[in-house]
């Protein structure tokens, strides 16, 4: 695994999404059910972008620094993760790239769905690369707008009308800083396309 340098601008974006998630739980109150040691989203593959993969590298960079005992289970189970997904993937998995067809798109929309998130931690359910986490975990359970409609965690809301979840939407203005970082990280020779966490946590992309 290459160690690509992460946009200084990444952390303007994140205090503008972490910002956006704060303001969406303020207004959802017991609404939002997410809490610490709440696993639901860390079950089942997901697309992430290059600047994600860049971020979560240099997460577990840093944590091999203070803990490289941690590090390494971390490592490990993205090992193991990549044995389980790799005779279905629907990409190249020997880069853990995402095939972008319409069939392939399909498939992994059924694909690897019990599988866990290899940087939780199965004994405390912790993300062990927390402040690293893609941009996907840092929106998933308040409402958020997307092709789709309004969508949110089913764990979440209960009880509430359409009206009242509307009114929590979290909306981040980050006037396409996210696009532009990801723009940069893949000129200057980072991954490019989609690809999934245990990948991103492996090996080189070629």
């Amino acid at each position: 695994m290459r160690s690509r340098r992460l946009p200084v601008a990444d952390r303007a974006l994140i205090q503008i999404v972490d910002a956006a998630l704060a303001d969406a739980a303020r207004k959802s109150g017991e609404w939002l059910a997410c809490r610490p040691g709440c696993t639901q989203c860390c079950v089942g593959v997901f697309a992430i972008n290059s600047l994600d993969v860049v971020r979560l590298q240099a997460g577990l960079a840093e944590l091999e620094k203070s803990d490289p005992e941690r590090a390494a289970r971390i490592r490990e189970r993205a090992q193991q993760s990549r044995a389980r997904l790799t005779a279905d993937f629907p990409g190249n998995p020997r880069t853990g790239g995402l095939d972008e067809s319409d069939e392939a798109k399909e498939r992994f929309a059924e694909f690897g769905n019990e599988e866990v998130c290899p940087v939780l931690d199965p004994q405390t359910g912790l993300c062990e690369l927390y402040d690293a986490r893609p941009m996907t975990c840092r929106t998933f359970g308040p409402p958020v707008q997307s092709e789709e409609g309004l969508g949110v965690c089913e764990l979440c809301y209960h009880g509430a009308t359409d009206e009242e979840i509307a009114a929590c939407e979290m909306v981040a203005d980050t006037d396409d800083l996210e696009s532009e970082l990801v723009s940069k990280v893949e000129k200057a020779g980072g991954p490019r396309g989609r690809i999934i966490v245990a990948w991103a946590l492996g090996k080189a992309r070629g």
